[in-house]
């Protein structure tokens, strides 16, 4: 009598999408032959009731928009669950032209754009100490902002004020500030130019010195993390807190999740493509990726050529085999991202291992 085994068919792996908003949250399912099997609409709060949903599936993968901003919750949750997670950060055009657009439709392109591979990147991680940095370095430049801001003001009010208050402050922003908070105003007389001159003076100049002591102070915060975070990024010549910090969050606390300087390259806008026409044969930099990061790259470049030597001898060497100061630099932009990618991964890899 012959024995006959009998084989527990395998589940099908099924892929999530997840369109996400302020207020709302839609999540969509498909099958591996891209069958949508549910999909249902949740309060963007309700990251936990997402989770629940989702479980009920063999999840392969799950795509979600806007990991950074109004995904980043749903996306910290069902990571944190054993989720495998990946950043659908473009839509799918075709699907647009030809399907329109709605929060279902966008949520069915989600899971279809990680069930196709379509969508590989990973997003970042939000619960470690970059993301602690990330949320220091957005305070700190809407606070730059704001100051700059409150300069430029102060100076404009400075020139229309009558002439007695205006013979009292400087020429410049900060002396103009000085001499602004050193003003009182008579408040029974504030229906004269002049009194109400000194108190909006004053009033802008105190903004300023408030905002001064906000930056220092999370400038001092900054400084602690950074120092913490990135001690081999902080030992490259010219690179300072402020560039440290947005490298690092640039980047993201997952040493694995960028392989290799040439996608970095890519990432922050200084790979070299082809610019090449008729006689001429050159590159240049494209002008996509991280624009701040970018800047960064640009400004160590820049503090580079003016006081590391070893820079200094590279644009002289490359600019006598016939390359142009313009072009010897974006050379040296790509060189400099290969040393500022090979600090980050090892700080990053140190500090996962913590």
């Amino acid at each position: 009598m012959s024995s006959m085994t009998v084989s527990t068919p395998t589940r099908q792996p099924m892929f999530a999408g997840i369109d996400t908003h302020k207020a709302t949250h839609h999540v969509a399912v498909v099958d591996a032959d891209g069958a949508v099997l549910a999909d249902q609409e949740f309060p963007a709060d309700a990251d936990r009731s997402v989770l629940a949903w989702l479980s009920r599936w063999p999840i392969a993968r799950v795509g979600v928009e806007q990991t950074g901003t109004y995904g980043a919750g749903v996306t910290r949750v069902l990571t944190g669950a054993g989720f495998a997670v990946i950043d659908v950060n473009t839509p799918d055009r075709t699907v647009r032209a030809t399907a329109g657009k709605s929060d279902p439709i966008d949520a069915v392109m989600a899971a279809h754009a990680v069930r196709t591979r379509r969508a590989r990147v990973i997003p970042k991680n939000r619960d470690g100490v970059i993301e602690a940095i990330r949320l220091l370095q957005t305070a700190r430049h809407s606070a730059v902002k704001a100051r700059a801001a409150a300069l430029t003001q102060l100076q404009d009010l400075a020139v229309i004020v009558p002439s007695d208050v205006r013979r009292r402050v400087g020429t410049t922003g900060r002396s103009t500030a000085a001499a602004a908070l050193a003003m009182r105003a008579d408040r029974t007389r504030l229906h004269t130019p002049t009194q109400a001159a000194k108190l909006a003076l004053r009033s802008v100049a105190t903004r300023i010195r408030v905002l001064d002591a906000e930056i220092r102070d999370l400038d001092a915060a900054l400084t602690e993390q950074v120092t913490a975070t990135a001690p081999r990024l902080l030992a490259l010549p010219q690179v300072g807190i402020h560039a440290a910090a947005q490298l690092l969050v640039t980047f993201g606390q997952a040493p694995d999740r960028i392989s290799s300087d040439a996608k970095f390259a890519r990432l922050i806008g200084v790979a070299p493509i082809p610019a090449s026409s008729g006689k001429t044969n050159r590159m240049r930099l494209h002008t996509g990726g991280d624009r701040q990061a970018n800047k960064v790259v640009h400004l160590i470049a820049i503090g580079r050529l003016r006081s590391h030597q070893p820079a200094i001898d590279y644009l002289t060497r490359r600019q006598r085999e016939g390359l142009s100061k313009k072009d010897a630099i974006r050379a040296m932009k790509r060189l400099i991202t290969r040393e500022l990618y090979g600090a980050l991964k090892a700080d990053l890899t140190a500090l996962d291992e913590l």
